[in-house]
């Protein structure tokens, strides 16, 4: 369990900074995060599910709603009720300019995936608490 701690959210290539009020990965966590202008290449699910709230900023969320061939893209900007995301959506967000968003995530389950797509292919990588990857799979 942790207090106060800042942060990448999402391992170095990131462009999202979390400032944790508490990370608790077998209960609950809770942070402010910031996003910055941009995203990152990878297609992420999470090891948690998550309801966030916008407060200031816009990003454009592309999730894959059949990995590799449908993409469904949504705006994101202040709101009063909170966004929910299940730990099995694959998504990115595009920060057209600073954003910032309060999370509050449940209980971390032992892995997550990212997905990313180059030369023709799909690379499937399973990762693990401190990113660790566990597996990778490329398929065209």
């Amino acid at each position: 369990m942790e207090f106060f701690k800042h942060a990448k959210d999402g391992g170095p290539e990131s462009n999202v900074e979390g400032y944790w009020l508490i990370e608790w990965k077998n209960g609950f966590s809770i942070a402010l995060l910031k996003f910055n202008k941009g995203h990152r290449e990878a297609f992420h699910s999470h090891a948690f599910n998550a309801w966030s709230w916008f407060i200031k900023g816009e990003a454009l969320e592309y999730t894959l709603k059949v990995p590799g061939r449908t993409i469904e893209t949504k705006w994101w900007r202040g709101m009063c009720l909170p966004k929910y995301t299940p730990r099995k959506r694959f998504h990115r967000y595009l920060a057209t300019k600073t954003t910032w968003c309060l999370t509050v995530r449940g209980p971390w389950n032992k892995t997550w995936q990212e997905i990313t797509f180059e030369g023709g292919g799909m690379t499937t990588k399973t990762l693990t608490h401190g990113r660790k990857v566990m597996d990778t799979h490329y398929s065209r």
